[in-house]
């Protein structure tokens, strides 16, 4: 698919070519990992995705297994590779010999586990077959991360074939271990009492946990969409001595909470639509910016429980002035959360605060 030009009419044809038989598919590709690239699936790739995951697997849905990228080393944020960051996808991470964070890695909101790749060049690489019926031991990247998932969730399915691909992504959460990567910065605990990091998700992929819960697991319910919308669009100015922060107050859709309602609350000014949300899976957050240059832009958001997430940070590589256009960004860290009470927003340029 990635020999010669690559199209969205191609990629939508490979993300939906026979759904009806392939239960998980493994995406070691992406947008170009340079630091300076947005981009995200064109409008018959998302379908295809939307397509899978709806009616894949007689409606259980497919997996799509994704590499979250390699642009580390160029100061990549894989929150502008919108493949890696759709909540159809379970976008998948590295984890050297040693437990470390490797040097091509990129951190995200919507990474949700990691498995062990390649680190250093000390550290053992990845065996697996090759072309022309070869093995190879040099296997390298998030690329040979994202394999092992698919792997790992093979099994998971066999043992238990009616796991939707929720329930998939709920497991991963529920089962990967931080323990051994624990000496890697940024470890916190979110609102729902989960161990998170944006350079590994939930941690590693533990594949005899995963087959255990899975061979016991209860579906979890239909899935809920609410949506919390500014009544008016905010012409607000961003500088490097002004960043802009947004309040957002939400039931979760669920307009019963009256004692919430009640409450002292400034500026209250946003619109509810959906269903009524109690627990956070994915959160996106959808922005229209224009600015100068878009890699001099980092972005916050503040869940009610206090669980700060980096939704962007700075590329310095990226010099465009096109911003971001109804871009989405997407973060699993408030999983388990509850939506409601004051969400924060913070988007700044760092350079002169």
């Amino acid at each position: 698919m990635l020999d010669g030009m690559v199209s969205d009419v191609i990629e939508g044809t490979a993300i939906g070519w026979a759904q009806d038989k392939v239960d998980i598919y493994s995406a070691s590709w992406g947008p170009k990992d340079d630091g300076k690239t947005v981009e995200g699936p064109g409008r018959l790739a998302l379908a295809a995705l939307l397509n899978g995951i709806t009616n894949g697997r007689n409606g259980k849905g497919v997996i799509f297994v994704w590499a979250s990228g390699n642009g580390g080393s160029r100061g990549d944020d894989c929150s502008c590779d919108g493949y890696a960051a759709s909540p159809y996808t379970l976008s998948v991470g590295s984890a050297s010999q040693r437990g470390q964070f490797p040097w091509y890695g990129e951190k995200c909101p919507s990474t949700l586990a990691a498995t062990y790749s390649s680190g250093e060049y000390t550290d053992q690489m990845i065996a697996t077959t090759d072309l022309h019926g070869r093995c190879t031991v040099e296997h390298t990247g998030t690329s040979a991360a994202a394999p092992l998932a698919a792997g790992i969730i093979a099994l998971v399915l066999e043992a238990n074939p009616s796991l939707t691909w929720r329930d998939v992504q709920h497991l991963v959460v529920w089962t990967s271990q931080p323990s051994s990567l624990v000496d890697n910065s940024g470890w916190k605990i979110n609102g729902a009492g989960f161990l998170i990091n944006p350079s590994f998700g939930f941690g590693l992929m533990d594949a005899e946990a995963l087959v255990t819960a899975a061979e016991n697991w209860t579906n979890v319910p239909p899935q809920h969409l609410c949506t919390v919308q500014a009544s008016g669009r905010d012409n607000i100015t961003i500088s490097p001595t002004s960043p802009v922060v947004k309040k957002f107050y939400t039931t979760g859709c669920n307009y019963l909470l009256k004692d919430f309602l009640n409450n002292d609350v400034e500026n209250i000014d946003i619109l509810e639509e959906g269903d009524e949300v109690n627990y956070l899976e994915h959160i996106e957050l959808e922005a229209s910016i224009r600015y100068s240059i878009r890699g001099a832009l980092q972005i916050y958001l503040t869940s009610p429980h206090g669980t700060t997430v980096q939704l962007l940070k700075i590329r310095p590589a990226d010099k465009s002035d096109r911003g971001f256009q109804r871009w989405r960004f997407m973060s699993v860290l408030t999983w388990g959360e509850k939506p409601a009470g004051r969400w924060e927003l913070r988007i700044e340029d760092p350079v002169s605060i």
